[in-house]
């Protein structure tokens, strides 16, 4: 209210001084090239100052059992008999060596100490915990490519010289119809971890924290933007405990063990919001190159004309075709200052590509592998993505055109579900 009602062009210095009195010292005032004022976070100190309290942090522990689970975005857990309060900040290290007893077994007493728990915890403690050692993992030792799909738009690729898995949201370990990979398949270290956007079905704490020990290196499409709306990865996970972040911007290049991870550009998804932290992952190994778009949506064909004159074909596209997103209050309600009208909420969506959006694609990078994914459709995502699809669900006849158009083209074609694994020699 301040900004709209004050700042009309004139200098925003004596503004300063009206700036709430807990965030003076913390925003810069500016305006845009339009004489639009707005304001920026400066965000590294703000998780220095006392609005940061990791002591405020704890998670619960459980047995879960199927893919029925209350949604994510539902009022806090209360404590109950079956749930295990763990109070302990997310970047104690104690944290890492809890979720290590996955694979690597301790004495009880030792595990009670980790989780600090006493009284009726101890019993609760026990009943989550087992003496029969997991399945082994298989490492992949061929000469080429293993990718394995775990459901949405998480995928692990595995080459002779480096893994890197995308956006980890995992399922659990339990009997079901539905056939998957979970954290049993993950390997013993992860060379790469790389998030496309800060959205919760990419972003998921759940499963980042109970692989946070494994992983070498995590990559995050590089934003100092101080945006409300678009929060630094970096910083985030760098103050929950992440160590070796890397932070990558458009068209900028990673060099892997054999080969290289660039960051493309990205549009859509975010209701025409000013988002920063988003990339698209072009993956060159040996002679392979894959294309990991997750949900960007081709609105400006002309960028992708430009980026096939930097980057060349592509052997295989990652697309996400959820084209019937949510609209813009569904997740960014809450930060809104004024009243969207309904038409113009419906409007501005969180919407991937439809089929001419994404047949665009397939054919300006001459692709010869089309898999669309990240739909959601995954029941264990369930309690993130609530997401119900039928036969005539929009995302599903236009992701049916694009995998018929492919076959009639000679390009081999799934939309994913469940799980998948490939070969590429």
């Amino acid at each position: 209210m301040l900004l709209r009602n004050k700042a009309k062009g004139y200098s925003l210095q004596p503004l300063y001084s009206e700036v709430p009195a807990n965030l003076r010292g913390y925003v810069e005032l500016v305006y845009d090239l339009n004489n639009q004022p707005s304001f920026k976070l400066i965000e590294p100190l703000l998780y220095k100052s006392k609005f940061y309290d990791p002591a405020s942090q704890s998670f619960m522990l459980s047995l879960t059992n199927g893919d029925d689970r209350p949604f994510v975005l539902s009022t806090p857990r209360l404590e109950s008999d079956d749930l295990l309060h763990v109070r302990r900040p997310f970047r104690d290290a104690a944290v890492d060596e809890l979720f290590r007893l996955k694979s690597a077994p301790r004495p009880l007493d030792e595990i009670k100490e980790l989780v600090g728990v006493n009284g009726k915890g101890h019993e609760l403690l026990e009943s989550l915990l087992t003496e029969e050692p997991p399945r082994l993992y298989r490492p992949y030792t061929g000469n080429g490519v293993r990718w394995r799909y775990f459901g949405h738009a998480c995928v692990l690729v595995e080459t002779p010289g480096a893994n890197m898995i995308f956006d980890p949201v995992l399922s659990y370990t339990y009997e079901s119809q539905v056939s998957r990979y979970t954290y049993e398949d993950l390997p013993e270290s992860i060379d790469y971890v790389l998030i496309t956007h800060n959205h919760q079905d990419h972003v998921l704490f759940e499963t980042l924290l109970q692989i946070r020990h494994k992983v070498k290196r995590i990559v995050v499409p590089r934003n100092n933007a101080g945006a409300l709306q678009d929060p630094s990865l970096e910083v985030l996970l760098k103050n929950i405990g992440f160590t070796n972040l890397i932070g990558l911007d458009q068209l900028q290049s990673l060099q892997t063990e054999n080969g290289s991870i660039t960051g493309l550009p990205f549009l859509g998804e975010h209701s025409d919001l000013n988002i920063a932290a988003k990339l698209a992952y072009l993956i060159k190994a040996g002679p392979h190159s894959l294309l990991f778009a997750a949900d960007s949506c081709n609105i400006e064909p002309k960028l992708y004309e430009h980026l096939h004159r930097e980057v060349g074909d592509i052997d295989a596209a990652f697309l996400g075709m959820e084209c019937d997103g949510a609209p813009l209050s569904w997740l960014y309600g809450p930060l809104l200052t004024q009243r969207v009208e309904r038409a113009m909420d419906e409007s501005r969506r969180l919407s991937g590509c439809n089929f001419e959006q994404a047949k665009a694609i397939v054919d300006e990078f001459h692709c010869k592998e089309v898999y669309v994914y990240a739909m959601g459709q995954e029941p264990w995502l369930n309690y993130i993505m609530s997401i119900k699809y039928t036969d005539q669900s929009r995302p599903i006849i236009e992701s049916n055109r694009l995998l018929e158009y492919c076959r009639q083209q000679g390009i081999e074609s799934e939309r994913l579900f469940g799980e998948k694994e490939i070969l590429l020699q």
